[in-house]
């Protein structure tokens, strides 16, 4: 069986909340990317894992509705999707409670019926879905 690694590098130096880390993607359209206690936790300009993990979420959701939908004879338009992460911040660690996954979409040609079901199926057979131990959610919208 083939297998296939991607990676990713985190340096981060100082304490928690006054270090500073970056992130880094060997494939150069992420390099040295800025994130810190302020830019996960407060509104400061940078990156989170958090944020990482949505995105991940939300190419791999997309790229796997467009597979179904090429195999179903339909080529969209236009699929969009926001993953949105939640974190709960209660007395234990921070934990991402859940990922809603909300998808909006142009698909000429099929119907409302077959289109939600397809992203039913790309949500639940996704990598990274598949990689997760949290809810995801699926909010998926046919627009005309």
């Amino acid at each position: 069986m083939a297998t296939i690694e991607r990676k990713a590098t985190a340096r981060w130096q100082g304490d928690l909340k006054s270090g500073k880390g970056s992130l880094t993607l060997p494939s150069g359209v992420f390099e040295d990317q800025r994130y810190s206690f302020h830019t996960r936790f407060g509104d400061e300009k940078g990156t989170n894992p958090e944020e990482l993990l949505g995105a991940a979420h939300a190419g791999c959701f997309t790229m796997a509705l467009a597979k179904l939908l090429g195999e179903a004879g339909h080529t969209a338009e236009r699929l969009e999707t926001v993953a949105v992460v939640s974190m709960s911040m209660g007395d234990g660690p921070p934990t991402i409670s859940g990922i809603e996954l909300q998808l909006r979409a142009t698909v000429p040609g099929i119907t409302r019926e077959a289109f939600e079901k397809l992203a039913q199926v790309a949500k639940a057979g996704c990598v990274i879905s598949r990689a997760l131990s949290v809810p995801v959610s699926l909010d998926a919208r046919l627009e005309d």
